[in-house]
């Protein structure tokens, strides 16, 4: 789907268009075009109307530094993550390509991201904010670190609340609880810190080009100071985390020497008196219990029992 968004006079428009067939684009000034979920004619109908080199999904993964970010004579090629859920709640990066062509701005992307939907609203209520693709663009960098930063704050809280759990709640942990919230946690870090270097490194290089006008590389300067404070977060954030899976393996390592401990000590108080039962065989004249008439289904059933008590005792002990 193609959503285009047209500037006439003081106001801005959005067309939508399902297919390539009919489009026409002479409403206004074309701002910015939107390919959600694009088929290979629509990208082809945009290659080919204004001399586009758009990358195939394969160059779009790529992760060298010339794959992210190229420029040319009359445009300007990103390609950079935005840190997304999928059906099942996990975590991915995900690429969006922006092109900058003549002050269109081209987005081409494969998932929905709520920082389009509010970027929209905002460019149909407030146009005049809007001249060019290039204020679009950093207006989407700085929505998109907006919300990446609520994501770390919130992961910031998360982390701090599970070492506490840790640390002062030692005797009632749930180990499978705690190492799948730690799972989770160091993977959106290491998600967010992956989306904002690659940020970062597109960021960098428009400040760079002279195809941007300072207003918005002013922008781009404080979105950048942004993502180098989130990274230094991140960082914070995993040294975190790392402490915390260290201190909970150490608390393992604890209770799993107290246990080898116990259990040393029950086989050693065994010891003597099951040698002595072996050595004389228990097999004395004077045994009561080899008269009974139901001493040896008695005898299984004892077996048992001090089979499952054992078991029991060491479930509530959370040893097993």
């Amino acid at each position: 789907m193609m959503n285009v968004f047209m500037k006439k006079k003081s106001l801005v428009s959005r067309e939508s268009f399902q297919s390539t067939e009919n489009i026409c684009l002479d409403g206004g000034i074309i701002l910015w075009i939107d390919l959600l979920h694009p088929t290979s004619a629509e990208v082809s109908y945009i290659a080919k109307t204004y001399m586009l080199d758009i990358p195939t999904k394969e160059e779009r993964e790529e992760i060298e530094q010339s794959a992210r970010y190229w420029e040319d004579s009359t445009s300007i090629t990103i390609n950079t993550y935005f840190l997304m859920r999928d059906s099942e709640l996990e975590l991915h990066n995900q690429t969006v390509t922006f092109i900058l062509y003549k002050g269109i701005l081209f987005t081409i992307r494969y998932n929905e991201f709520k920082v389009f939907d509010e970027i929209q609203q905002r460019v149909l209520a407030s146009p005049k904010n809007f001249e060019d693709g290039f204020d679009l663009v950093s207006k989407i960098f700085e929505v998109r670190i907006e919300k990446d930063a609520d994501l770390l704050e919130s992961a910031g809280r998360e982390t701090s609340d599970l070492r506490k759990n840790v640390v002062f709640n030692e005797k009632n942990l749930n180990h499978d609880n705690i190492l799948t919230k730690l799972s989770i946690l160091q993977e959106l870090n290491m998600g967010l810190r992956d989306s904002l270097f690659d940020k970062r490194r597109a960021i960098t290089a428009l400040l760079k080009s002279d195809k941007v006008d300072m207003d918005v590389k002013k922008n781009l300067t404080i979105v950048l100071k942004d993502i180098n404070s989130l990274v230094e977060f991140t960082t914070v954030n995993m040294n975190v985390l790392d402490n915390i899976q260290s201190l909970f393996t150490s608390q393992i390592n604890v209770e799993q020497n107290k246990i080898i401990k116990v259990f040393t000590v029950a086989t050693m108080a065994m010891m003597p008196p099951t040698l002595i039962g072996t050595i004389y065989g228990m097999n004395f004249e004077n045994m009561p219990e080899l008269h009974w008439q139901f001493g040896y289904p008695i005898t299984i059933l004892v077996m048992i029992i001090s089979t499952i008590l054992p078991v029991i005792y060491f479930k509530k002990k959370g040893w097993l």
